[in-house]
């Protein structure tokens, strides 16, 4: 019945919209240090995919081995992704940003791609957290001069980069916390992180929850200081001298006298359980904090303006709750899952239905935002048996895991959307 119910939900928004399959048109990717148009976001949000981790080789990962990535690079080739989401980051274990290897492997990933497609974006992530591993790295003089300071030579220090009053200090574990964007350590490492990963080829930047980090920060004055900052690091040391940012944007954006900081917003689906079926669920307008017609209107940082900065939306992780498999109404958990969780339990033919729905879901509804495909994210199966990841991949005997989505990704990507 699941197949059903939902091939009418994919039939009601395919009668709403005009669609026929074409060969695509020649896009054009193209920006370079005056900025990015609003084709050429559109063009790669349009080509988005989530591949966490893609660039953090074993035994570097957050979450576990990470086997296999010449079938990922298949897969890019495949499907003809254009932006490479949450390629690289790290959650706790900063530690390894001291050894070579790691970053070394990490540009030679982006090469091998590149080799093959010049015009991929790989996006690198500043999440909200520091713990005390990052007293033991040395704090280079660029980040120093980038930001005007004197050159010491000293590590970073963790207690320098919580918030004095307390706030959200180990909120994670202990040792482990939210670092306060006002504080000129936290600054001083943020810029850090960036720059490494556009050393390597990153070309994006996902900041996380800025709100979070902007605990303190009134007006997102000490965001628009840092990235204005990051910026200018930016244009000397990429490959076409722009960074594409973006964040979680709960409250539609981070705009400033009319002027967005981020070049696009992002933010989880909140997809909405259809309590009287078991493990179904839908895009709603207006349930709970979903961006869909909220994405504010702005001057961009490249220059133009819209009534609607464009932006992502993409399968969350953060856990399962303590009833998993139960409804679980007006919450961020659907059926007691995170939204990539709930995702991987589906069947094979529900994935692919449900995929088909979501994408045309968005054209009808909110033509400014754009479905950030699944291809790799970590799952909670709630069942303490170990971290696994969900796989988008055609499965094969070299991607035994894979979740046969790929093919469904590649084909909605082919289809053109007339109004």
């Amino acid at each position: 019945m699941k197949k059903k119910t939902l091939a009418f939900s994919i039939l009601g928004c395919l009668l709403s919209i005009n669609v026929f399959c074409q060969s695509q048109p020649n896009k054009n990717y193209y920006f370079d240090r005056s900025g990015i148009s609003r084709e050429v976001l559109e063009n790669y949000l349009s080509r988005s995919i989530t591949a966490s981790e893609f660039l953090n080789v074993n035994p570097y990962t957050i979450d576990g081995p990470y086997p296999n990535k010449e079938d990922d690079i298949r897969l890019i080739r495949n499907t003809g992704a254009k932006f490479i989401g949450r390629a690289i980051y790290r959650w706790g274990r900063e530690d390894v940003l001291n050894n070579p290897d790691y970053l070394a492997q990490a540009r030679e990933l982006i090469e091998k791609v590149h080799a093959f497609d010049p015009d991929i974006i790989f996006q690198g992530a500043l999440f909200e957290i520091v713990t005390q591993q990052v007293n033991q790295i040395a704090i280079p003089e660029w980040v120093f001069k980038t930001m005007d300071l004197p050159v010491e030579k000293r590590n970073f220090n963790y207690d320098n980069m919580i918030n004095p009053d307390g706030k959200f200090v180990e909120l994670w574990t202990k040792g482990s916390s939210v670092p306060d964007i006002t504080r000129q350590e936290t600054k001083l490492w943020l810029l850090f992180l960036a720059g490494t990963y556009m050393q390597i080829g990153c070309e994006a930047l996902h900041l996380g929850q800025t709100s979070l980090m902007g605990m303190a920060d009134s007006n997102w004055m000490h965001w628009n200081k840092f990235l204005n900052c990051l910026r200018k690091y930016a244009e000397k040391n990429t490959r076409r001298g722009w960074i594409l940012l973006d964040a979680h944007t709960p409250h539609g954006g981070m705009v400033t006298n009319g002027k967005s900081l981020l070049d696009f917003n992002s933010f989880p689906l909140r997809i909405k359980e259809i309590v009287e079926k078991p493990m179904e669920g839908v895009l709603e307008m207006n349930y709970l904090d979903a961006l869909y017609g909220k994405s504010q209107g702005c001057v961009t940082p490249s220059g133009w303006s819209c009534s609607s900065l464009p932006y992502l939306v993409e399968f969350d992780n953060f856990g399962c709750s303590r009833t998993p498999g139960k409804a679980t109404p007006e919450s961020h958990y659907i059926w007691g899952y995170d939204e990539i969780s709930w995702f991987y339990l589906q069947s094979e033919d529900y994935r692919k239905a449900w995929l088909t729905y979501a994408f045309y879901w968005l054209k009808e509804h909110d033509k400014n935002g754009f479905l950030q495909m699944p291809v790799s994210r970590v799952i909670s199966l709630c069942d303490k048996s170990g971290r696994y990841k969900y796989r988008g991949n055609t499965r094969s005997e070299s991607m035994p895991d894979g979740m046969n989505v790929e093919e469904t990704i590649r084909e909605l990507w082919e289809l053109k959307i007339k109004n």
